[in-house]
């Protein structure tokens, strides 16, 4: 059996979003008890992650990480055609990942104490972006 429902995000920028209550309300709504829930966005310049969801340091921290990874604006990329964040967001997705799976259990996401799922928008002016949600058990 299988279930899947998109919705939007709008992020405010860089940064993350948890969008944890939204998957959660999909997979209670798959009817499917034991199972995988795939999160997954629609877009090369963000990324879904699942990451602390207590401390908001850690989000912050990653933003620091990945500066490190993928600095905007250097002179050896080609791609820039959005600005200087253009190849910084794309490769910043490819080091985070564009989609999570998580188990089900009981038809709960299996998440433990401290995990959220995220969207971490890479690119620095909001955006709108699409995840997709699928649910098999």
């Amino acid at each position: 059996m299988a279930y899947q429902q998109l919705f939007d995000v709008h992020s405010r920028g860089r940064g993350t979003l948890e969008i944890t209550r939204e998957v959660a309300q999909i997979v209670r709504a798959a009817g499917i008890a034991t199972g995988l829930a795939n999160v997954f966005v629609q877009h090369t310049s963000c990324s879904v992650v699942l990451t602390e969801n207590a401390d908001p340091s850690v989000r912050r921290d990653l933003e620091t990480l990945a500066a490190r990874w993928a600095p905007d604006g250097d002179a050896a990329y080609r791609h820039d055609s959005e600005g200087d964040d253009d190849m910084a967001a794309h490769g910043r997705n490819i080091v985070a990942g564009a989609s999570v799976v998580v188990p089900v259990g009981g038809g709960e996401l299996c998440l433990g104490t401290w995990q959220g799922i995220y969207l971490w928008e890479h690119r620095t002016h909001p955006q709108r972006r699409r995840i997709v949600v699928t649910v098999v058990g």
